[in-house]
């Protein structure tokens, strides 16, 4: 049975007057991916910085591991990767010199750096100044630092923004390894599609409120629209027609078409997760 390891109950933050995250609520079970998604400025960084004990919680609490967060806890720090989208590695140093310098700060002994910066596909440049490097590649070592201490929870903030398609899948492939061995992802991210792919659920948050929580496909059944996108040959003419599913008779007009022969080709159409974001929050990610 799965175990409840982050449990976040009527979270809120304020920056002076302004109100950046207003009575947040969510859980999160063992080996479970839960994408935050929602547009820059919508309260998902100041989330996670929360939950990492970065931030004071002002009101509500936070648990992790059933544990209730302090900030700074260094036995909850001990055993979570934390990931930002802003870098802060040091760029005299080399790749290598970068993790072997924070291994030193979780304690770690022995590692494998080698191998950690193949995973990462930097195995070529491990002696490099990260001064040398691209925004990619800076990122992925993030990625590899992240994972030194084997955690049991990662906090992932947009790991892929900005990113290049190569980058952005190999990071996504890391966490769905991540996942396979147990580990339980905070996802924040713009990118509805890469939200889909990899969560379990997901977290609509807009202005600092949730607005939606459930699986993926639990909100467009709910929200989405349930049609089919069908190719119909008129003479020399190829037409392309949506028909609802909910309009009365619209099986028969289908089955019409097909003893017709004149249907050359029938789509569902789901919506996506962009889709019911706009319907949720009249606005869009970017």
């Amino acid at each position: 049975m799965k175990k409840v390891v982050v449990e976040a109950k009527n979270i809120s933050y304020s920056y002076g007057d302004f109100l950046a995250v207003k009575d947040v609520s969510f859980s999160l079970n063992s080996g479970e991916v839960l994408g935050f998604l929602g547009p820059n400025g919508a309260g998902k960084t100041t989330v996670i910085k929360m939950l990492t004990g970065q931030l004071e919680v002002q009101k509500g609490s936070i648990k992790i591991f059933g544990k209730r967060l302090k900030k700074e806890d260094s036995e909850i720090r001990k055993r979570i990767g934390v990931c930002f989208e802003e870098k802060n590695l040091y760029e005299n140093m080399t790749a290598r010199e970068n993790l072997q310098f924070f291994a030193k700060l979780f304690g770690i002994q022995k590692y494998d750096f080698d191998k950690a910066l193949k995973r990462v596909d930097l195995a070529g440049r491990a002696d490099d100044r990260v001064g040398t490097f691209s925004k990619g590649m800076r990122q992925r070592l993030m990625i590899a630092r992240t994972l030194l201490n084997t955690p049991d929870i990662l906090f992932l903030d947009e790991p892929t923004s900005g990113l290049d398609p190569t980058s952005s899948q190999a990071i996504r492939e890391i966490i769905r390894e991540e996942m396979e061995r147990g580990a339980t992802v905070f996802l924040t991210t713009h990118d509805m599609h890469e939200a889909d792919q990899l969560s379990h659920k997901v977290a609509f948050i807009n202005e600092g409120e949730i607005v939606a929580l459930d699986t993926p496909e639990n909100l467009k059944v709910e929200h989405g629209k349930r049609s089919v996108k069908v190719r119909v040959r008129r003479g020399k003419k190829i037409e392309t027609k949506t028909l609802s599913l909910e309009d009365e008779g619209v099986g028969e007009k289908i089955k019409s078409l097909v003893d017709s022969k004149k249907l050359l080709t029938i789509h569902t159409e789901e919506s996506n997760l962009e889709d019911i974001f706009i319907k949720l929050t009249g606005r869009r990610l970017e």
